[in-house]
């Protein structure tokens, strides 16, 4: 499917399979975010979703997770302002802003793990919320 169709189609052009493969499994959207309320700010946490896998930086339930996590972002063409909660480097935000996705992302790279050896995941920097009540900011999601 590497045929370059974020560069020639909008995110609501898109078929269901492309909009899948643009997400590249860094699972940061499943960490805790806060806000800084003066600044508008967003940073993310070290703190993972109850489902998301830690190992393999994927949902065990993507199927039902709106359904068993009140809070879950779930992304949608229609809805552009959720992706000021992703990371810059997340493709859909880098899609949506009108930027190139860049050379470590899987549909770029053709690796899927790509994404892990570039340090962009939260694979090995991360816990689950079932496992740890103190949240850490790793950074803001911006940077």
């Amino acid at each position: 499917m590497n045929d370059e169709f974020w560069k020639r189609k909008s995110l609501a052009d898109m078929s269901a399979d492309e909009w899948e493969s643009l997400c590249d499994g860094c699972a940061l959207c499943c960490l805790q975010k806060i806000e800084d309320e003066e600044t508008s700010e967003i940073y993310f946490t070290d703190l993972a979703c109850r489902l998301l896998n830690l190992e393999e930086c994927r949902c065990r339930d993507y199927t039902s997770r709106a359904q068993k996590v009140a809070d879950c972002m779930i992304l949608s063409a229609d809805k552009p302002e959720v992706f000021r909660w992703l990371p810059a480097t997340c493709a859909y935000r880098r899609v949506a802003e009108g930027r190139e996705l860049p050379a470590w992302h899987p549909l770029v790279s053709g690796d899927p793990d790509s994404v892990h050896k570039a340090g962009i995941s939260a694979k090995g920097k991360a816990v689950s919320e079932d496992e740890s009540g103190e949240w850490t900011v790793l950074r803001k999601l911006g940077d």
